[in-house]
């Protein structure tokens, strides 16, 4: 599992639903190693009150509750929000529930029992379009390549398109090869001539802007990235 979309998910909040204590329970727990805001109730008449209050930006219910059931639930959201996640459980594979949850745009559903994996997949699932593709170049530091920004930890550090250019190509030859100044000339300068100087003066710059050393030279051939 990619280190950088599971990171991604500290930056959501998210609703639990279910009415079985010892379920949700276990839930929300696991759902703490993912996610930083957590919200929780014990039945879809509630569940509703919490949406309000806090509007968070996916919802995770159980279909089949008292004091108010899943559908009815998520059918109240709907009514004016179609852009929160939402993912159902449920322990059954009744296809009145499924055209239920097709005709209120549901993101995911998982059949239970419900395990790990399978929570993890269908938050990973249902968030896909707002995950955005984020490159490891090595561990706490990600290349977030469509925004032109590394980052590091809770920092952000924006780069030039060049830059953002090179770390990529760097990346796409980590496991195979190293990259080399011929392949940096063609694909990172183009149709310009790159003249050492020019190359090391990038390369420190690079350097300065990295909050760890992660370029290594070879010498005579070309750079890769640390292993």
């Amino acid at each position: 599992m990619d280190n950088a979309a599971l990171k991604q998910l500290k930056n959501f909040s998210i609703l639990c639903v279910e009415d079985e204590d010892g379920i949700r329970k276990r839930l929300v727990n696991t759902l703490k190693y993912y996610f930083d805001d957590i919200y929780e109730a014990n039945s879809g008449n509630t569940g509703y009150e919490v949406y309000q209050e806090h509007k968070p930006d996916i919802i995770i219910s159980d279909i089949q509750m008292s004091n108010g059931d899943g559908i009815s639930f998520i059918s109240k959201v709907r009514k004016s929000d179609s852009d929160t996640k939402v993912i159902m459980l449920t322990a059954f594979t009744n296809e009145e529930f499924l055209m239920d949850l097709i005709n209120l745009q549901i993101n995911h559903y998982i059949l239970k029992p419900l395990n790990s994996d399978k929570l993890l997949e269908g938050l990973l699932n249902a968030l896909g379009d707002k995950i955005t593709p984020m490159l490891t170049l090595s561990k706490d530091l990600y290349l977030d390549a469509a925004k032109r920004e590394l980052i590091f930890k809770n920092e952000t550090i924006p780069i030039r398109k060049r830059e953002n250019a090179f770390l990529q190509l760097l990346h796409k030859n980590k496991k195979c090869c190293m990259t080399t100044y011929e392949q940096i000339e063609a694909q990172i300068w183009e149709e310009k001539y790159m003249s050492t100087t020019a190359l090391k003066t990038f390369i420190k710059e690079l350097r300065k802007k990295l909050p760890t050393d992660i370029i290594v030279n070879v010498p005579q051939e070309g750079y890769k990235l640390l292993e």
